[in-house]
This record gives structure tokens, sequence and C-alpha cells, in this order.
């Protein structure tokens, strides 16, 4: 039941404590859709709830999951007996002391409802509803004919299915009036309506075979003798599956052996928690500056922001790595954030051969099974390292000793849906506060947010650390820069200039390896007919379609990279049916394509989104690459990130312009960092490096600032804009995006909101406009943006209120601190 005038903001969830018999009440954040506040419910006599654990309740007609907030008494003008009762707890003690106080600030920073933060924190497969059914019944007669056309399509609907069963939702995408038309079928008992459970994440169990015989076995076959030997020989302990598949032996002969009380048979719970075997590694001898970088981090004593400035190979792994060693001996734990899914594989590796199984990784790309054990695992306390992705900033590490971003300019870090839209590096950061420990920030290329808090002679608790040098003294490696209108007007139309060609030529001559970057996948940006000048674009988005070509002579695929439709590429114009249809731009697909046209003795392998779809692709990629399957990898920006590849020689920037001429004010930051990251791919080992860099600007301030390695210079003069213009770091945005399949509605809706905002004060309100792709998966999208002062957490209106101006039809997303506006 609900208790009115209760906040929906909880300060903290009590530590774990013996019930007493009185409490025999507990108050609920439910996780309902629309829903807001705390409700109260009944416990069970036989369930032993407490605060922090995640229950299953009912709620209206369904089942849905819930966060135990505090034992209470039932609410004095609602009689007991109206109160439902828990239906059965989820998982005990999911939520950690002090976590609490964390996720409100999220949710009161980002103006997102306190349930979504927990859904986002949470590992999937907890927090269940169920959901209505509709299932077919009876077999349809003559009456059916009679039937209005909605309940008539469902039941087609229904019947055309296997098992003659669909969600309500489903049927409600399908059918219009599906409401109306489902209860036309229940009245005719043609279906019926059912509530399922939710399907939630629960602990694998496995059977396991254990030998409990003396070895002076009389009553037992020689086979039966021969299974108790194989067990003898491994331990005494072994999976029933893989007994029975060494032994070649039925489950009946084991049985058999239980009965004698020879082995004992009894399930267990299997960690899907993988762990690769790895070579030991040994701490390596750190240069001055290395020493000097971790002796200021491991005298740290409480909360601290350090930012770890070392340039591309100077040994910032190196660093963590034995800055977290003392931490688990102290029975400490560390918290490793990384940008992208695809530098996990080759980091973790590191961090294995360091601290062998007392790592483990969390990320989206884990099954929601391995991300719940994981999880789990984390709450036992035991020292460890967390290695993951944005979303492991959420990590439940009881005793958190330090906490580290790498990369952690990259905007990966950054989430834009679903709310909240938090950036890892601040939550980070509030986390560190609350744990009392240090934040280190490493990277080659700052974040100017992180540059001006820790240079700021008014922030408190910061340290800058400097690696201005690469490992053995090896140097930066020179950046040729490449004017390609020079190329053009000699002659050269190919996408590689003379100079990548030679270098190109010279690899596979010395065994050496190279990297080319592209920032775009496929093989062309856009399709367009040469004799009307039409322009191939997604009927569901106003984008054009890239082209795509898997391998040689598979089928030629125009795909949306917005919402990922597909169609096959037309032999005529869809305008004017000419069949002279021209492919523009550059991907990586044709980046290859034409590496094997023009240098066939290259190996290639490909490193972007498309070619790491499936589960460890990564690893296996670069692991061909590390092995010397192939001489180049041509990929987009995943190869920007922290990759450390010693072997690479030659690192070609194919076309840097794609990066500079963005309509966005970070542009010229992102590009800097870009390029400035991959370049520092190369000559990482023994071997000098050489970056060649194609462009159509070569006098642009990010080209020239990228050749002569100077990261202050163009941090100056970038801050003098921003400051000038109050973007951040100076000031802050909050941007508000609207979205409807209405274009009416979305535009009057905005134009609304816009005027109720008008009233803020210290605020610039901005728009409301388009966005700069209006139509994205057929919904229309407008954008509201706020300009205030860095300090200002601004009052927004009452969005309750708010809410009412915005149509069933129409989706709000506030994006607080956005680094996307697309």
């Amino acid at each position: 039941m609900y208790l009115p005038g209760l906040k929906s903001s909880i300060v903290a969830a009590e530590p774990r404590v013996p019930f007493q018999l009185t409490s025999r009440w507990i108050e609920v954040l439910v996780d309902c859709p629309g829903v807001q506040g705390i409700y109260t419910y009944k416990l069970p006599a036989e369930l032993d709830v407490q605060p922090g654990d995640i229950l299953s309740v009912p709620f209206g007609t369904s089942q849905v999951g819930a966060i135990a907030i505090r034992l209470s008494q039932p609410p004095a003008d609602l009689a007991q007996d109206k109160i439902k009762e828990v239906i059965d707890i989820v998982s005990a003690g999911f939520f950690p002391s002090g976590y609490w106080q964390l996720l409100n600030r999220i949710a009161e920073y980002y103006y997102t409802p306190l349930m979504q933060v927990i859904r986002v924190a949470l590992p999937p497969g907890l927090l269940g509803r169920s959901q209505r059914r509709i299932r077919l019944i009876a077999k349809a007669d003559a009456a059916t004919q009679f039937l209005t056309p909605a309940a008539r399509q469902i039941l087609e609907l229904l019947q055309a299915q296997n098992q003659g069963d669909y969600s309500f939702t489903h049927i409600q995408r399908q059918v219009k009036g599906a409401y109306r038309g489902v209860r036309e079928l229940l009245r005719s008992h043609l279906v019926e309506s059912y509530l399922e459970p939710p399907r939630l994440s629960k602990p694998k169990r496995q059977k396991a075979v254990t030998l409990v015989g003396t070895g002076l076995e009389s009553d037992i076959t020689s086979r039966q003798r021969e299974i108790l030997e194989v067990l003898r020989r491994r331990g005494g302990d072994m999976w029933l599956s893989e007994l029975l598949q060494i032994c070649s032996t039925s489950s009946a002969t084991l049985k058999t052996l239980e009965q004698k009380g020879y082995i004992v048979i009894q399930e267990r719970e299997v960690l899907r928690i993988a762990f690769d075997v790895i070579a030991q590694d040994q701490p390596k001898a750190l240069t001055s500056a290395q020493s000097q970088a971790l002796e200021t981090i491991t005298q740290l004593d409480g909360y601290a922001q350090v930012l770890l400035h070392g340039v591309t190979g100077s040994g910032k792994t190196e660093v963590y790595l034995q800055a977290i060693a003392p931490l688990l001996n102290q029975g400490k734990s560390a918290l490793v954030l990384v940008p992208e899914i695809g530098l996990t594989p080759q980091l973790t590796d590191r961090f294995r051969a360091r601290f062998g199984n007392k790592v483990c990784v969390y990320h989206s790309a884990l099954s929601d099974g391995e991300r719940y054990d994981t999880w789990r695992q984390m709450l036992t306390g035991e020292p460890q390292v967390v290695i993951g992705t944005r979303s492991a900033v959420f990590a439940p590490l009881p005793h958190l000793g330090l906490i580290i971003l790498d990369e952690e300019h990259d905007s990966s870090f950054k989430q834009d849906q679903p709310i909240p839209t938090y950036h890892a590096r601040t939550v980070a950061t509030w986390r560190a506060e609350l744990e009392n420990c240090p934040l280190v920030l490493g990277s080659a290329t700052p974040s100017l947010e992180t540059w001006v808090e820790v240079k700021s002679e008014n922030t408190l608790n910061t340290h800058y650390l400097s690696l201005p040098e690469r490992i053995q003294s090896r140097p930066l490696p020179p950046v040729e820069i490449v004017d390609m209108r020079q190329e053009l007007q000699q002659g050269n139309r190919s996408i590689f200039s003379r100079s990548l060609q030679g270098a190109l030529q010279q690899l596979q001559e010395r065994e050496q390896q190279g990297i080319l970057f592209i920032h775009r996948r496929g093989h062309s940006t856009f399709v367009s007919c040469r004799s009307c000048g039409y322009v191939i674009e997604c009927p569901h988005c106003d984008v054009s379609l890239a082209y795509h070509q898997t391998e040689e002579k598979a089928p030629e695929i125009l795909r949306c990279h917005y919402c990922n439709y597909a169609q096959s590429h037309p032999r005529h114009c869809p305008e004017c049916s000419s069949p002279y249809l021209k492919f523009f731009g550059s991907g990586t697909q044709r980046v290859a394509q034409e590496l094997t046209r023009q240098f066939p003795q290259l190996r290639v392998i490909r490193f972007d989104s498309d070619t790491t779809r499936t589960k460890g692709s990564h690893r296996t990629l670069l692991t061909r690459f590390a092995n010397r399957e192939a001489d180049l990898l041509v990929g987009t920006q995943m190869l920007t990130k922290g990759l450390d590849l010693p072997q690479v020689t030659l690192v070609g920037v194919v076309a840097a312009d794609g990066l500079l001429h963005l309509a966005d004010y970070r542009a010229a930051e992102r590009a800097f960092q870009t390029l400035t990251q991959v370049a520092g791919r190369a000559g990482r080992g023994e071997d000098p490096g050489r970056v060649i860099l194609q462009t159509y600007s070569p006098e642009h301030p990010v080209i020239q600032a990228v050749q002569q390695h100077v990261y202050e210079a163009f941090t100056e003069a970038e801050l003098q804009q921003r400051a000038a213009l109050n973007y951040p770091p100076y000031g802050r945005l909050i941007l508000l995006r609207l979205s409807s399949t209405d274009p009416a509605t979305v535009e009057s809706t905005a134009q609304q909101i816009a005027a109720q905002l008008n009233t803020i004060s210290n605020c610039e309100i901005l728009g409301p406009a388009p966005a700069s792709v209006l139509r994205v998966s057929n919904r229309y999208r407008w954008q509201i943006l706020l300009k205030l002062a860095s300090e200002i957490q601004p009052e927004l209106p009452d969005w309750e209120a708010m809410r009412s101006l915005i149509p069933p039809s129409v989706s709000l997303t506030i994006d607080v601190d956005p680094l996307n506006f697309m």
C-alpha cells in the first residue's frame, strides 16, 4: 500500500540485522513504470527479508520486482488485512551499506526517478515484471465471421504461431484496437488471458560427484571399481557430466554406487565466470616519472582526484598495477574502468598475469547469468580487481580502495540512453568521495573538464602527475602530413597517398605490422545516381544509406547506421531508372578492398563494430594480429582506445577531415584526442614508429597540434574559445530531447515546454529546434538546450506539472552534460 507524504529518495538502507518479532512489515520501492513512492507489504513468516534485498511482490494485477528499503509498522489508517504479502526474495543483500546515497545523488543530478537509476545499476534479470499473455484455447468456427476486424486479425496472428501464444504487448504492437479485440475474443471463449511470472536470473546449479569410499570396497563390480579409481585420480571430486563422459557409463551405475555409500551426488552452484590461464608476470622496473607517480598515489589517504597525464606508451598501466598490488594485500579491492569492451581482453590479460583469479570482468557483452554471478562474487567482500566499462562504476565492492578511469577523456564513458544519462567519470568521482578512496584519471589527452578541474587553484584534493616520456626513452613517432589536394593535382586518384603506398609496400619486406585508421565503417558513406543526383535514403530516418559488402561476391547491402534498416543494393536508380549508381565516401570495407587490390601480398584484418559483433571476437582478432597472422589492422575509433601492440611501426590515417568539420563545439577536442591516440599506437616496441596523416586541410590547428605533439598549447587555445562562449568546462549544458511519430505533436509539445522553462533564472534557453537528424526510426525529434553557469544545479519546473503538457505519444529524455547533439 502507498504511504502518502514519503519521498522516493532513500537516505540509506539499514544494515542486515536479525528480525524482531514485531517487524512483520517492510517498505519497498516497486519497479513499475509511472509509479513513484514507497509501498508497505506484509512479510510471510517463512521469509527473512532484510533492507537491501530484491523482492518479488504483487502490484495491481501484476507481479513486479521491488527493493526492500526499511522495516516498518503498518499505516494507522489502513486495515492490516488489506496489505498484500511479499511473494519471494529474489536476491539477498544486493545493496551494500552507503550505496543508496550514491544512487540518490545520481537520481537528483540527472533528473531521473530513483527506480530507473537502480535498474541501470543492477545486473539484468533481478528486477522482473510479470506480463499479460493471450493464448488460443479453441478452434475457430463459423461464428468468427461476425468478429470485428481487430478480433479476426488477433485470431489469425495466434493461429499462425505454433503455440498460439503471444504477449499482450506484442499483440498491441501488431494490431490496432487490440484491447477491444482481445476482450471480444475472451467473451467468445476463443482465447484465455494469463499472467506469466517474471523471468529472473538465478544461480546456475550442476550435479557433482564426491568420493567417500575408503579404497577397500569389496561389494562392487570391476566396472564400478574403475569409476571409483577415475574419481580418486581426479582428486575425489568431479562434475557428474564429466565423469559420465570419461567413463562412458550411465547415471544408473553411479546411482548404485551412491546407494552403496561410496559416492555422494549433489547439486552445486557453478559460477559463470571465465578465468583464462595466463602466464605469470612480474612487476617491471619503473622510470623516475613512474616511480614518483606511484609514490604519490600509494601515499594518498582518503579521497583525492589524481590526473595521470602520460604520453602514449609511457607506462600508465604498470603504474595502475603496482598501485593496486598493496591494496589487495590489505584486503581492499580496486575498480578499473575502460571505455570500450574491445579494450578489456588485452587489459584483463595483463591484470590476470599479475593478480591471477582475483581479477574479474563486468560489461554489457557478458550474458545475464555471467553478470549476475560476477555481481554476487563482488558482494563476498574478497579483495579483487574489477575491470569493466561504464556500467561497472556501480560494482558493489564492499572494501573499495582505488578507482581508476583509463582513457578518461573517451566519450564512451557517457550514456546517452536510456536514462539516467550519466557520465562514469562524474559518478566515479562521487563514489570515490563516499568510499573515501583515491580516483586516478589516466590519459594521454585528458578531457578539458578534467584538465581545468585538476589545474584550478580553487580545487582541493587534486594532484597532477606527468609521464612526459615513453618507456626506455623511445621517441614519439614523427607525424607526416600529406596534403591530398596536391596528390590529386599530381594525378594520384587513389585513396592512398604515394607516401602511404610506399610505406605499405615496405611493411612486408621488413616483416613489420601497421594500422590503418578510417573514422567510418562500411564500404561507402552514401550511394548516388550520376544521372539525376538522387541519393538513396533510409525510409525510416532522414539519413542516407551506407553501402556494405560483407565479403567478395556476397550480396550488396545498403544499411542505415541509425536504425539498422537494411535493403539490397538496387540495380537501377529508384528515381529515374538509370543504371549509373556510384558509391561515394570511404569506410573500413572499401579501404580493406582497395588494399587487397593494390597490395595483394598484404594480409588484412578489419577491426570495427561490423566484425566484432559476436562474443569473444575482440580477443580473437587482436590475438590473430599479435600472433602475426596479418600485416595490417584496418579499423575505426576502436583502434585508438589504449591498445598496446609493440610490433606496430606504421599508422596511417586515411582521411582525417571527417573528424574536423562537424557541427559540434567539441569537434576540435575530439579530433585532436582521436588522432593523437591513434598516432600513439606506432613505435611502442623496439623499432621506431611512423605516422602518415592524410588530409585536405593540412593547415588546420588540430592537424598542426597533432603533428607537433603539443597538448598544452592546443588546450590553451581551445579553452579560450570555450570561455568566450561560456561552454563547458566553464558553463553547463542540459539537453532536452523530445520525439514522437507525429511531427506536429512533438513540435507543439517542445514549444510548450520551452515556454515553461523560460521561468528559470540565470539560464539561457536555446530552442526548441529540430534535431540535426530530424527523423530516426520514424520518430521526429526536437531539442531544447539549457545553458547555465557551471556551479548551478537548476531548479527545473515541477516535472509532474510539466508531464501533463506531454502527450503519451511523446517521449522526453533529459540529458545532463550532453556529449552527443545528433
